[in-house]
């Protein structure tokens, strides 16, 4: 059953909620003021697409607001289906079973997600590729497994975003190389996230927010009529306290971080993260996290990835050149931000605000 937020005191006026997803890049939070509106926040988690998801609507009715929320689950359930690289019946797989054999007719959702990571690909010079399902499957960051040098170099050949051939007439994919791998990773939940909201919006939800692990997307206002607020994490907290190292009000945007703190390992003490750099087929070691800022999903989810393999200072340039929010913390700890983020994020620790001199 739909659960309704209780509202608590605390020193940040009233708190409604606060989570942590456990595989979270950002960390979310709701901040407002007791409101005599009968509107209020109704919120439904699950497991899909391997990681935890919270759908939250602002209604005035608990049954419009499940109503509403199921339905953005389906369509989250539906692109788990299609786009699940480790499904044999999604049509991911399909595509990667016929890499250098035919093209692939998909549906208008896998063309589409695709279609928009090649875009991605394009602007990032490659710093962001799907087709490096080849290379990401030698790695295995839960047993600490590295691959050897060698397995990596026979892989990297079948890397190239450019080896992908759409077909919007037909709605097909084709790969191009035999042993090419499509991963989305980098991107479906971004998508999802956008999906979701649109099955929200068409049920007559105002207001909302999706946060599909990393990616979150709101719209609307809380029913205090202000903005959600939204925390960014310090990739290397050493307790809860030091957790959240940045807030930022949103709506009617998307919110994505990629970082080196949630899935590696460390070997003779280097660090070994599932952020993996097209190029070589190694984690890549410019930053520490990159979250961006954007109305799409779709767009913040591959380009956060992307902007973490350029490194900071190409990818400030890029993202300036977007007209892109993000900040990026470089591999030395210094916090860099675009022009337009720096009135609107809001550094919680003195010193960590000592060190964004950008």
């Amino acid at each position: 059953m739909i659960k309704k937020l209780k509202v608590q005191s605390s020193k940040l006026k009233i708190l409604c909620f606060i989570f942590l997803l456990f595989t979270v890049h950002c960390s979310l939070f709701t901040v407002s003021a007791c409101s005599p509106q009968k509107e209020k926040i109704y919120r439904k988690s699950k497991a899909l697409m391997d990681t935890l998801i919270t759908i939250s609507a602002v209604s005035g009715s608990g049954d419009k607001a499940e109503k509403a929320i199921d339905r953005a689950f389906s369509e989250i359930e539906k692109l788990d289906s299609l786009l699940n690289f480790f499904s044999d019946n999604s049509e991911l797989s399909e595509i990667n079973r016929n890499a250098g054999l035919k093209a692939v007719a998909v549906s208008p959702e896998t063309f589409e997600v695709i279609e928009k990571a090649i875009y991605a690909s394009g602007k990032t010079s490659g710093a962001f590729d799907i087709t490096i399902g080849s290379v990401t499957t030698l790695w295995d960051f839960h047993k600490r497994v590295k691959p050897e040098d060698k397995q990596i170099k026979e892989r990297l050949p079948l890397v190239n975003y450019k080896n992908v051939i759409l077909n919007k007439k037909s709605s097909s994919v084709y790969l191009k190389k035999r042993g090419m791998l499509i991963d989305l990773g980098g991107i479906a939940k971004g998508y999802a996230a956008d999906k979701a909201v649109e099955a929200l919006k068409r049920e007559g939800i105002k207001s909302g927010l999706v946060a599909v692990s990393g990616e979150i997307k709101a719209f609307g206002l809380k029913p205090d009529s202000k903005p959600w607020k939204i925390g960014i994490r310090n990739p290397r907290a050493k307790n809860k306290e030091d957790e959240i190292m940045a807030t930022i009000e949103m709506t009617g945007m998307a919110i994505s971080t990629s970082g080196d703190y949630e899935r590696y390992f460390i070997i003779e003490g280097k660090r070994y993260h599932h952020i993996l750099n097209p190029k070589t087929g190694y984690p890549s070691d410019g930053c520490r996290s990159v979250s961006i800022i954007a109305k799409d999903g779709s767009v913040t989810d591959s380009f956060s990835t992307g902007i973490f393999v350029l490194g900071a200072e190409k990818g400030i340039k890029l993202l300036e050149e977007m007209g892109i929010d993000g900040i990026i913390i470089g591999k030395n700890g210094k916090i860099h931000t675009t022009p337009n983020l720096r009135e609107k994020l809001e550094i919680i620790r003195d010193s960590q605000r000592q060190k964004s001199t950008d």
